[in-house]
């Protein structure tokens, strides 16, 4: 029974994007972190647009492995595929947004986690329930992975099912660029040429940039390239050409890359091009998988694409189905998509994971009241604070709809051990009994200290409010409301 439309196989990695956009990499300050490699970008991009994917790879048996699992599980991703290596780390990458088209990165891969991928680790049972599989270059390059790769292709065409290649070229990953050269997208091989073009005809669909195809077809000739390309492969071609868009091959290669079958474009602004391709591939899934002709299957693709390139960070930049369903019928509106505010708020509440459509909640963030109790301390109203959650940990046993209600300046180590605990989690953030509304000294003026904030941590403002209040104060408090109330990214 095909239990899922695509698995993907491949890297996966922790990816520390530079929050300062315009510097070099060495000048970034500070990070954030998010899920990334290609092949685990793709099963998110697709999930979030309703395809039921999984991903087979590997993370280490580390803090950054469990964060990979569990942020696919969020995405809605199958995880059975994803094997817990005990000897290696999980991959790393650092990345930078320098402007439109430079974008220094810094693979740490060596020996890592999905890099141990072998033979073994394909289940046929698991890859017989895929409706496609999916594969990506860079396990193409080191033996162990390919066998590993190739099982899991000859396996998805013995039970009928579609297979295809993201050609994903990265030099250095293929030993032919040096470590500080992760920007690089083409370098010639003949070695690498040839390992693609032994395994080209495996694939029913192989997607690339204009470069990948010159590495998998051996000539900086694009149209030359196509056709080498098409004389080991009956496989459709589709051809990224950036601001271009894309364009598709189903039969021979013709005199012009224009003479291709193609979808419309969207003109936006280029904000960052990391994690566009896989975007891209994200958006054409839905389509191929669908069995829609190519031009709305490139359509979805572009889409996606044009999102992916309009904000931070890879996955988190993918589209929900119903913010692409919104963006093909209102169209562009604001070239930076990121600052488009209807559509942003599609997104922000189409992509949120882990609801709570039921709360019990254990409120013991008191501040003033305990403060003023005869005997009390900071350190026993902390002590009594750790009790609440003991407590609420107790009830709850493990099952979802719980939480609490606890502050960080008297309850700080039980608001502290409450983190990943599985309760729900509400942080007060405004001054005890403050009117008109005034904010913990700890946000800062400028409500920064919400970075420090646990990211599962939600925020509870107490705001006291009449219908009697004068207009200037009613308007004073709903602008501090609103400072708080920005979702972060």
């Amino acid at each position: 029974m095909k239990t899922l439309d695509v698995i993907t196989i491949g890297r996966s990695s922790v990816d520390l994007y530079g929050d300062q956009v315009g510097g070099r990499l060495e000048d970034m300050g500070s990070f954030s972190k998010y899920i990334g490699g290609s092949p685990t970008n793709i099963a998110c991009g697709a999930a979030r647009l309703g395809l039921r994917t999984a991903v087979i790879t590997a993370v280490g048996d580390e803090h950054m492995g469990r964060f990979i699992v569990e942020q696919l599980a969020r995405e809605g991703v199958d995880t059975r595929g994803v094997k817990v290596d005990p000897e290696r780390l999980t991959a790393l990458v650092l990345l930078g947004i320098r402007d439109d088209s430079q974008f220094p990165l810094i693979f740490y891969r060596e020996n890592c986690a999905d890099m141990g991928l072998t033979e073994d680790d394909i289940d046929e049972g698991f890859v017989a329930e895929a409706r496609a599989v999916l594969a990506t270059g860079t396990h193409l390059s080191h033996p162990r992975t390919e066998a590993a790769v190739l099982k899991a292709l000859t396996l998805a065409r013995k039970h009928e099912a579609r297979t295809a290649l993201d050609i994903d070229y990265r030099p250095n990953l293929w030993g032919v660029a040096g470590h500080g050269e992760g920007e690089s997208r083409f370098v010639e091989s003949e070695a690498v040429t040839k390992k693609l073009q032994a395994t080209l005809h495996l694939f029913d669909l192989i997607v690339g940039t204009e470069e990948e195809f010159h590495i998998a077809g051996g000539s900086t000739d694009t149209l030359a390239a196509l056709r080498a390309v098409r004389a080991v492969s009956d496989a459709t071609l589709v051809c990224k050409r950036g601001a271009k868009g894309a364009v598709a091959f189903t039969g021979g290669i013709p005199a012009s890359l224009d003479d291709g079958e193609s979808g419309p474009g969207f003109p936006i602004e280029v904000f960052n091009v990391l994690g566009a391709g896989d975007g891209f591939f994200s958006g054409l899934l839905k389509g191929w998988m669908e069995d829609a002709d190519w031009p709305t299957a490139l359509k979805y693709a572009n889409v996606c694409g044009a999102f992916a390139v309009s904000r931070h960070g890879c996955t988190p930049a993918y589209p929900s189905l119903a913010e692409m369903a919104f963006f093909l019928d209102r169209g562009v509106v604001r070239p930076d998509l990121r600052n488009d505010q209807p559509l942003e708020q599609i997104h922000w509440s189409t992509n949120r994971t882990g609801g709570w459509p039921e709360m019990r909640v254990f409120a013991f963030d008191h501040r003033m009241q305990l403060e003023e109790m005869e005997g009390a301390t900071p350190e026993r109203i902390g002590a009594f604070k750790l009790l609440c959650l003991r407590a609420a940990l107790a009830v709850a046993d493990g099952r979802p709809g719980y939480g609490i209600l606890c502050d960080n300046r008297l309850g700080r180590a039980a608001l502290h051990a409450a983190s990943g605990s599985g309760l729900w989690i509400g942080r007060p953030c405004e001054w005890p009994g403050s009117r008109p509304l005034t904010l913990e000294p700890e946000l800062g003026s400028d409500c920064g200290g919400l970075v420090e904030w646990a990211r599962e941590e939600v925020v509870k403002v107490l705001c006291f409010c009449h219908p009697d209040d004068a207009p200037e104060v009613r308007s004073q408090q709903e602008v501090t409301v609103k400072r708080v109330g920005r979702p972060r990214s």
